[in-house]
């Protein structure tokens, strides 16, 4: 009998540790709070892939799929004169995690992931911490960073540098599922 419990134990975690997970739906909100206006954002698309044997992961998120701006206007210009969408759809992080985790066991972890941001065309190495939530056959993944509008090229005209942060936080949140 304890054989037997060893020999699934075992299966279990090969199929854990070598399970790639997946999202379609994740939340991602980003805050714009300068001097003179707070400009929030959200958007319920964004996609995710974890492969626990290898630690890779992968996000992405189009960025027309943004809504919750103060106007309608708003949005308008975001898309078309600072995210410029008709050329830039979407904005990724391809990396990996850089510490160990056991996802074989329930638990919350802090780690970092290491790798490329791409927003507006332009790539930047980027360093996240990241919490992992473990909780049966699903994987929570929050993290929160900063993207500094120099840094991707995103121009600001200087009539509303006063209304649009030069640093804009952004937060995510997907819950990862077993690929089927």
């Amino acid at each position: 009998m304890q054989k037997t419990i060893i020999i699934l134990a075992l299966i279990f975690s090969k199929i854990i540790v070598g399970q790639v997970f997946l999202c379609k739906d994740g939340n991602t909100k980003f805050t714009s709070e300068a001097p003179l206006e707070l400009i929030k954002a959200q958007s319920n698309k964004t996609s995710g892939v974890l492969d626990c044997a290898t630690k890779n992961v992968a996000f992405s998120i189009a960025i027309e799929s943004f809504d919750g701006f103060n106007s309608g206007l708003q949005k308008e210009h975001f898309r078309e004169n600072y995210m410029e969408t008709t050329k830039y759809k979407a904005a990724t992080f391809k990396g990996k995690i850089i510490e160990d985790i056991d996802f074989t066991k329930n638990g919350t972890y802090t780690v970092r992931a290491k790798g490329t941001f791409n927003i507006h065309g332009t790539e930047k190495e980027k360093i996240v911490k990241t919490k992992i939530t473990i909780k049966d056959k699903e994987i929570l993944v929050e993290t929160s960073f900063e993207v500094p509008l120099d840094d991707h090229n995103i121009k600001i005209q200087k009539v509303v540098n006063q209304k649009i942060a030069s640093i804009i936080m952004v937060e995510v949140k997907v819950n990862l599922k077993p690929k089927a």
